[in-house]
């Protein structure tokens, strides 16, 4: 339910004593508050009593200080649980450094404390005068609004709601029909919900908290983000040692103990760096660890998991139930997150998943929808039916694509070479066309796919080229090979634009696509012509005198184009202005996870990531190399053999012409791989190579030339 007339509808059907537990407990949590942090304590409220660091962080409650109470402590007053702890916007760090926001660094904890707490004070004065508009003037609230608007709601609950994330005010603003702004902080968000809340009868009489929980329950914004976030495979220990204790606890773990709670890193850097601190050369370098350590720390309620044993069995699905948490009280595996486990998924998979090799791997959503799937013979229950019918979302990049598709008509997919800006065309084809379900599939069947649906003429595909005309997309007179008479007789012919828009005209309820590959290859104004203003969504359907016939044509609403652009040829800035404007942009970056594995002593992943830092170092991020060339029949490459095919045949000779006639630059790239005395790459048996990569690009990531 998305529209305006349903949430209404629901609020009426709504039966609040449905809630009455969780209110109930609510109160109760609230009280807690008020006990032991009171507002006429908190001008002299001390440092050791707020922040986190710094605190007792015992699971019982006693002891916790404001900030791990009002994230830990008080669950049905509403979540502000997951993320990082700069959101407390000042918090000790557990290496003994006190992390702060930007306008208190530099001051000493106390003097930066008194600070804070001067602007709560103001805060919660100013709600008390109903002065509200004064909260936007205390900018260091700023950096902690979920914070700030909890500590709102519970001390002030007539005046705010008790929703505090950003994302999902906005969310609901929208659905009851509001404005959302997305710079306002989330207490002026959340009052101007109250205000529209409290504008309709459907509302009347209703708490806070019951507002909340319909919200939530009917309309929930995570449900609908889920459908579109990544699902993870997540190994419970190795070769799955660790599963009995997930499954009976409802939880998954993993290990990296030492980094402690992950909720004090604010970024992938300052967490890889703690990785290099606590296992120097074995995860150096290793950035595509942290983001997925971050991506474990961040999971929602709803989210979708995998648990695995190996590259090829299935567990368990899960759905995540509650945010991360650190239990220092394990004694190892400490870094968990609570999930429901449906272990009828369980299974061996027709073929290994190479990528699953590491801790963490994205799981595509159709395969995911595979072995979700109900069994043959077997009969669905409702929930596993609504699983199911979760399960069928679209890969990301592909829903992106579509959206784009839908907001502007056009849109042109640009990265460097290898990193399957043409595949996800492909793919968004397929899916446009009511073919989805090959996106999962074995690569020839995909490939079956895709030769099936352009057959089917409903999309094309074309590769630009410097000749490439009006003429061959448009109209143009051409020879007419058919005549027998003397001379040369020209015959007027239909571009394959022009073939495409006439096919879309007498189909008009179904989509349209053209694929041009390498699309800035070819002179666009002069290939588009007078079409760059009919690709225009607004300009649909308009019809233009062309100047070569005479004849009237117009583009169909129902055509869209995609276009491939490879940057380490000529960069979206070579494009014409005109041009750009009309085409929606799509970077189609080089995937670490895609290459997820090992060969020998080699980490595919880190290898790739340091690779592609070192090029972006010394040339430019937009000669980077693609995952596609560490990948067979779309799984990472596996064997000694394949990987030194990949790196001599295909990775050396692209670099070595990105650092034509530049040996040393080549050496800033390649280090000891290449030999001093001829600047060319070393050829290396494939049994050599994986050891030599593996010294070279994952000790650290650095080069020793650039030390």
């Amino acid at each position: 339910m998305h529209s305006g007339v349903d949430v209404w509808v629901a609020a009426a059907a709504f039966d609040r004593d449905t809630v009455a537990e969780d209110e109930a407990l609510a109160g109760m949590e609230r009280k807690q508050v008020l006990v032991r942090f009171p507002l006429e304590e908190w001008p002299t409220l001390p440092l050791e009593r707020y922040a986190l660091g710094v605190d007792a962080p015992r699971t019982d409650g006693a002891g916790m200080g404001y900030c791990r109470l009002m994230e830990f402590g008080v669950p049905h007053l509403g979540s502000i649980r997951g993320g990082s702890a700069a959101k407390h916007i000042m918090y000790r760090h557990n290496s003994g450094e006190w992390r702060m926001a930007a306008p208190l660094r530099g001051r000493e904890p106390e003097d930066a404390w008194a600070h804070l707490r001067t602007q709560f004070l103001q805060a919660f004065e100013a709600v008390g005068r109903q002065e509200f508009d004064t909260l936007d003037e205390l900018g260091l609230l700023r950096f902690g609004p979920a914070l700030v608007t909890k500590s709102l709601a519970v001390y002030f609950p007539d005046h705010f709601l008790p929703i505090y994330s950003a994302e999902h005010l906005r969310h609901f603003l929208v659905l009851l029909g509001g404005t959302a702004e997305a710079d306002s902080p989330s207490w002026r968000s959340n009052r101007r919900l109250l205000e529209l809340v409290r504008s309709r009868t459907e509302f009347d009489g209703w708490s806070g908290q019951q507002v909340m929980r319909f919200l939530y329950r009917t309309h929930d914004p995570r449900s609908t983000r889920s459908t579109r976030r990544t699902i993870w495979k997540i190994a419970p220990g190795e070769r799955g040692n660790r599963w009995d204790e997930c499954r009976e606890g409802r939880f998954i773990c993993v290990g990296w103990d030492a980094l402690g709670d992950l909720g004090q890193y604010q970024n992938d850097t300052e967490l890889r760096a703690a990785l290099d601190r606590h296992w120097p050369g074995k995860n150096g370098g290793s950035l595509t660890l942290a983001r997925r350590l971050l991506a474990f720390r961040d999971l929602e309620a709803g989210d979708r998991i995998v648990a695995n044993r190996g590259t090829d069995e299935v567990l368990a699905t899960g759905k995540v139930s509650d945010s991360y948490r650190f239990v220092p009280e394990r004694a190892e595996f400490q870094h968990v997150v609570p999930v429901e486990w449906d272990p009828s998924h369980a299974q061996r998979l027709d073929r290994p998943q190479h990528g699953w090799r590491s801790t963490f791997a994205k799981v595509d959503p159709a395969l995911f929808a595979k072995f979700t799937a109900p069994r043959a013979g077997a009969l669905a229950s409702p929930s596993e039916a609504q699983q199911g019918d979760a399960a069928v979302a679209l890969p990301d990049d592909v829903q992106a694509v579509l959206d784009a598709l839908e907001r502007k008509g056009q849109v042109i997919l640009h990265g460097p070479p290898g990193t399957g800006k043409t595949r996800l065309a492909l793919g968004a084809a397929l899916a446009l066309t009511d073919r989805a379900d090959a996106l999962g599939t074995e690569p020839r069947e995909r490939a079956g796919a895709q030769a099936e649906m352009l057959r089917d003429g409903r999309v094309r595909l074309v590769t630009f080229h410097p000749s490439y005309g009006y003429e061959d997309f448009v109209e143009g007179f051409k020879p007419d090979l058919a005549a027998t008479g003397p001379g040369l007789t020209l015959v007027l012919k239909d571009g394959l634009f022009h073939d495409l828009c006439r096919r879309a005209s007498t189909h008009p309820d179904q989509p349209f696509l053209l694929i041009i590959d390498e699309i800035n290859r070819g002179d666009l104004p002069r290939v588009l012509g007078e079409l760059i203003t009919l690709l225009e969504l607004d300009k649909r359907g308009l019809p233009v005198t062309l100047p070569v016939s005479g004849r009237s044509f117009h583009v169909p609403p129902n055509v869209k184009i995609i276009g491939t652009m490879n940057t380490a040829d000529r960069s979206v800035s070579h494009l014409d202005a005109a041009v750009r404007r009309r085409f929606a942009f799509l970077p189609v970056d080089p995937d670490p996870d895609a290459v997820s594995g090992t060969i020998g002593p080699l980490d595919l992943t880190v290898f790739f990531e340091v690779l592609n830092t070192r090029i972006a170092r010394h040339l430019d991020a937009d000669h980077q190399i693609g995952h596609a060339y560490l990948l067979r029949e779309g799984e990472p490459i596996a064997a000694e053999d394949d990987l030194a095919a990949a790196f001599h045949h295909e990775v050396v000779p692209l670099l070595e012409d990105y650092c034509l006639g530049r040996a040393d630059l080549l050496h800033r790239i390649l280090g000891c791989l290449v030999d001093v005395d001829t600047g060319r790459a070393l050829q290396m048996s494939p049994q050599d190579l994986p050891d030599a990569l593996a010294a070279e690009f994952t000790n650290g990531g650095i080069s020793p030339t650039d030390a």
